[in-house]
């Protein structure tokens, strides 16, 4: 079987390469180099190191939850082009692993959460929680790694990652300062948190929230619970007395829904945990954390 997926992403790449070599294109006034980000946040991140020297794309677009997305034959010739992908690592980006396997050539991979101590299930089965971006001070660390990847990739550019990743840095520091501040208006015993999969470990971590349970016991928005693990959920929920459920704006609402029927719970539908979007109200990582913090706090406050 595995022979057969890879027989068949190798057809892509060579189907999408050769429509990109038979299309007529223009002459690019753009020639800075080309960096591939698996995501729209990490695109982002890096952009904000990168400034003008790299033109930064990502290989997922806007709005789409990574953990059930399917490559195109344009994101295989995008990979197969690539001399630098920048991934979030964990774990995370499943669907790149074929992509990378048959795309051939050699390119740089930076893992942006490299060095960080993963959260793990209590059951070791799950693996790692891979959704370190949800707390900003962690990310000090992707920018530290996205930083020392291109300098390796781009040593003339030393200079400017470093003042860049500097003042970046300084931002998230000011956002996790805005974090706590909006946070305290939450009554202790309120700050409790629900959400479709297990997404914001790190979060109520870093912001002293409890997770009083999941729709989904996974690290994946791709399970799927059994009706015992629903019926458990609405016992925690109902013991917990958690005011929400949150989800991301790309979830599947049905579940929530069901549960917020049977315990008088809301549910908050437009949260942007996996994905940037076009325009407000998460347009950066940062804009996405503050939208998402200003959600939070209205639900529970």
């Amino acid at each position: 079987m595995k022979k057969i997926i890879n027989s068949i992403f190798g057809l892509i790449i060579l189907s999408a390469l050769f429509l990109t070599s038979c299309g007529s294109t223009s002459p690019s006034s753009d020639r800075r180099p080309v960096i591939l980000t698996s995501t729209t946040f990490l695109a982002d991140i890096a952009r904000n190191i990168a400034g003008d020297r790299l033109t930064v794309e990502s290989l997922l677009p806007i709005g789409v939850d990574p953990h059930a997305y399917q490559p195109t034959p344009q994101d295989a010739a995008k990979v197969a082009d690539s001399k630098l992908l920048i991934v979030n690592g964990m774990g995370y980006e499943q669907f790149i692993a074929p992509l990378l396997e048959n795309a051939g050539g050699e390119r740089k991979v930076i893992e942006a959460s490299a060095g960080i101590s993963p959260r793990e299930d209590a059951g070791g089965e799950q693996g790692v929680d891979p959704h370190m971006w949800l707390d900003p001070n962690l990310v000090i660390r992707y920018v530290e790694n996205i930083r020392d990847g291109l300098i390796k990739f781009d040593p003339d550019g030393e200079a400017v990652y470093r003042s860049n990743a500097e003042a970046y840095i300084a931002q998230l520091k000011e956002l996790d300062t805005w974090i706590v501040e909006q946070i305290s208006q939450i009554p202790a015993e309120r700050k409790l948190l629900i959400t479709n999969h297990e997404a914001l470990g790190y979060f109520a971590e870093r912001y002293g929230f409890t997770i009083a349970g999941a729709v989904i016991e996974s690290f994946s928005s791709g399970a799927s619970p059994s009706a015992g693990q629903m019926a458990d959920l609405i016992a925690q929920i109902k013991a917990s007395g958690a005011p929400a459920i949150f989800l991301d704006a790309s979830d599947n609402e049905a579940l929530a829904r069901q549960i917020a029927a049977e315990t008088n719970v809301r549910v908050v539908t437009d949260l942007h945990l996996e994905s940037l979007t076009d325009g407000a109200p998460a347009a950066t990582y940062i804009d996405m954390m503050k939208h998402n913090v200003t959600r939070i706090v209205e639900a529970l406050k």
